[in-house]
């Protein structure tokens, strides 16, 4: 066998560094940084994020049954990561770092001023799987900077440089270059 077993160690490469932002129980912004999640249905469109009952984001997006989440460019890493470490409970982290919360006009959450994407969400389902809570947020919108679009009017990633986070190894990346079109570069396979 070609492969050298890691264990059965919560690693899918890489993950996103999303930062999950919310309101607690007085209306105050709160953020966190959030590995754990993806795209899980098209149709209605819908993300998935795991977090653990710990966080002070747990209760809030239970509370207020709504979230966003912000993606970070590479130009923010040090702020992502401040914001997994420090706990909204006692500190604002929002505040710390000088970034600006901007209430979501479609749910009731906040947004990262600065970051080139966000996604408004409102809370779907949860289910509880073991130190985390799986939460599914259906997406009522995705919004970007203009300044990261291409001339077509899609995302474009280069210039939106978001971060992924190495679980495991405990390190943020950027995306790397395209490698080509999708649903086109493996039709020499096609018969």
């Amino acid at each position: 066998m070609p492969w050298q077993s890691l264990g059965a160690v919560p690693l899918a490469f890489p993950a996103p560094a999303w930062v999950i932002g919310t309101y607690d129980h007085e209306g105050k912004p709160n953020v966190m940084t959030a590995a754990w999640g993806g795209i899980c249905c098209s149709k209605p469109p819908c993300l998935s994020m795991s977090l653990r009952k710990a966080t002070y984001t747990y209760s809030n997006l239970v509370e207020r049954r709504a979230f966003t989440v912000n993606v970070p460019s590479a130009d923010f890493v040090k702020e992502t990561d401040f914001f997994g470490m420090a706990s909204g409970k006692n500190t604002d982290k929002l505040s710390a770092t000088a970034l600006t919360p901007v209430k979501s006009s479609l749910v009731d959450a906040p947004c990262v001023e600065q970051f080139p994407m966000v996604i408004e969400c409102s809370l779907l389902h949860s289910l509880e799987i073991g130190l985390h809570t799986l939460f599914v947020g259906e997406i009522k919108d995705v919004k970007v900077k203009k300044d990261v679009l291409s001339p077509s009017g899609t995302l474009d990633m280069k210039k939106a440089a978001p971060l992924v986070f190495a679980p495991v190894a405990r390190f943020y990346h950027t995306v790397g270059p395209a490698l080509g079109p999708a649903f086109s570069l493996g039709k020499e396979f096609m018969k």
